[in-house]
């Protein structure tokens, strides 16, 4: 018995020491699993559908101090808008921070990002549309600290067989507050419709910045050269196609910065396409993110970011937002500029993308066939 006290105590110590050695991120992985796996925590998903608005409300997460942009709790879950293959029409996004006890609104600081991610083999084969099958991520959009509301222009939306599955994450924030014991949720709503629209299709571009591989954590030679420190190497690491790499996800030093990176594959733009709607997702410091047409010499749009000046966070970050739409050409050279300003004392993480939406001719000449 005494062997066996000794190895468990020694088990507790060890996992202990490797516990206390993760990033934020693993330990809040960690702790929610507990949580959830032995039942102290609600770990399901409440829905509620009325045709429309399909409306979900996350586990609960528990806030226990300081989680920064990709670092915090969260849940994800499958969504089904009805049980047939009706054909339905995204129109909007939202979500909100409630109180786990008394379902109160909470303060947005607590949202950090909901992704709404399409099974595209499914999705493109339904519309016999079988090219598009993993040309791009199939993420339709993502709502973050800032833009907790999307909706698409009127007379558009995004079109889908009402029981293709979407898969919805959502993740929770802290910024500020230290010292908290406090159990939040998110209520996720997806508006639809089941009146015709004009489609849109979904484009994601982000900003990603060449490191050194050999060695990523070491400070760029030149503070110039638009490369950067990944925040890490496992995830949101992309390569050039020449062998070199590039992060998604990086550190922004103290003071003002502009970031730039090409478009062009991301658009993937054969001939023309005509933009009607943007969804932003930055981290705290963008103060503005840009869609820039180099041949033009100038902003297809912009997004001016405002942050608040008494805590670290994103008051709002405009979406845009077109009945009429604007024209991107294939033969045009388009690039994304991320402008930021680090007003804290210590280096900062960051990423800048974009959720383009433009009318999909192809898509509407097969559904009025």
């Amino acid at each position: 018995m005494k062997f066996f006290a000794f190895g468990i105590l020694l088990l507790v110590l060890i996992s202990c020491i490797v516990y206390s050695q993760l990033t934020n991120r693993h330990k809040a992985i960690i702790k929610t699993t507990f949580l959830y796996k032995t039942g102290l925590v609600d770990s399901e998903w409440n829905v509620t559908d009325t045709f429309g608005k399909y409306a979900m409300v996350s586990p609960t997460f528990l806030i226990d101090g300081i989680y920064k942009s990709m670092e915090g709790p969260k849940s994800s879950n499958y969504v089904q808008l009805s049980k047939d293959s009706t054909l339905l029409w995204m129109t909007g996004f939202n979500v909100e921070a409630l109180d786990a006890k008394t379902g109160e609104k909470l303060s947005n600081d607590f949202i950090c990002h909901t992704n709404i991610d399409f099974n595209d083999v499914k999705y493109y084969s339904n519309f016999n549309l079988n090219a598009r099958i993993g040309s791009q991520y199939p993420r339709l959009t993502s709502l973050s600290n800032g833009m907790e509301n999307f909706e698409f222009p009127k007379g558009f939306g995004v079109p889908m067989r009402g029981n293709d599955l979407l898969f919805v994450t959502t993740e929770s924030l802290n910024h500020n507050i230290k010292d908290i014991t406090k159990w939040i949720k998110h209520e996720v709503t997806i508006s639809y419709s089941s009146q015709t629209e004009k489609p849109l299709m979904s484009r994601t571009v982000f900003i990603m910045l060449p490191f050194d591989k050999e060695d990523p954590y070491k400070d760029p030679l030149d503070p110039g050269s638009n490369s950067c420190i990944p925040v890490e190497t496992k995830n949101h690491t992309y390569e050039d196609g020449k062998g070199n790499k590039l992060s998604g996800h990086w550190v922004i030093p103290v003071g003002k910065n502009t970031y730039r990176s090409s478009a062009n594959g991301q658009l993937q733009i054969k001939d023309s396409l005509r933009l009607h709607a943007a969804a932003i997702h930055v981290h705290p410091f963008a103060t503005a993110i840009r869609l820039f047409d180099k041949t033009a010499n100038k902003a297809v749009f912009t997004s001016n970011i405002k942050n608040y000046t008494t805590k670290i966070g994103l008051e709002s970050v405009p979406q845009f937002s077109s009945e009429k739409g604007i024209w991107l050409y294939g033969n045009h050279d388009y690039e994304l500029i991320l402008d930021v300003n680090n007003t804290t004392n210590e280096n900062q993480d960051m990423m800048g993308s974009m959720f383009l939406f433009f009318y999909d001719a192809e898509l509407d000449a097969k559904l009025n066939h």
